[in-house]
């Protein structure tokens, strides 16, 4: 049966609801995600030009769908997922072109994302993991496939980690619109200062931009396989 994807842009479409409960049953943490809740009015603001919700259907039913966000020169995908019972199907491929045409269109580089590393996963959530019928070493290899690449910086989130300090388990990818080998430190920086301001606030997500330009030291930042982990985190 044939995917279709399409874009929600009325926050009172079921599909908001359909989407948010995707969520919840694909990510083994659903609590770290943006909550289904906040959907409606993420996509009314600005006329819907900056948060983007992409849902796939199949025979009237979402299987699939993508929360992402058009900042400044690049998109951050906050997440991606598709039903177990599409898996196979290519719900993913086309939710992830269709999105590449939406950056495009708006003038972006490409995609942020942010993913885990198998190596960074403790007994607990790895089982986690399993009970939601994901593994993060095929996850890493899929996103490999859609055109991801490991960004060689030691990335991590501001927030989120024990005790509220910074989340470490995650990689930052980036899917370039254009082949390369690497990305320019300032269109990461610039992208996840921008992405990091809505709960960080301006000073300290510039601050937070900062403390990763000068931990990652280089410029161009390379490009690495999406199943490696940035070098500086490599075990």
């Amino acid at each position: 049966m044939t995917v279709s994807v399409r874009r929600v842009t009325d926050p009172a479409d079921p599909a908001l609801v359909a989407f948010g409960h995707l969520q919840e049953a694909v990510y083994y943490q659903p609590e770290m995600l943006i909550p289904a809740s906040y959907f409606g009015q993420m996509i009314a603001g600005q006329a819907g030009r900056r948060n983007v919700i992409l849902v796939a259907e199949q025979g009237g039913e979402v299987v699939g769908g993508t929360l992402f966000h058009l900042l400044v020169a690049a998109a951050f995908s906050s997440f991606m997922g598709v039903s177990r019972s599409a898996r196979g199907s290519g719900a993913a491929r086309v939710l992830h072109q269709a999105r590449l045409d939406i950056v495009r269109g708006a003038g972006g580089a490409g995609v942020f994302a942010d993913a885990v590393h198998v190596s960074a996963l403790n007994v607990e959530e790895l089982a986690a993991e399993e009970k939601v019928g994901s593994d993060p070493t095929q996850r890493r290899l899929k996103l490999g496939g859609l055109g991801f690449f490991t960004v060689d910086a030691p990335y991590w989130q501001p927030v989120g980690g024990p005790d509220g300090g910074p989340l470490t388990d995650l990689d930052l990818l980036y899917c370039p619109l254009e082949p390369g080998k690497t990305v320019a430190l300032s269109l990461v920086t610039r992208t996840l200062e921008t992405y990091w301001q809505g709960w960080l606030g301006p000073e300290r997500a510039a601050l937070e931009a900062q403390a990763l330009a000068e931990r990652t030291g280089h410029d161009p930042v390379d490009l690495l396989s999406a199943d490696q982990r940035p070098r500086a985190f490599a075990v």
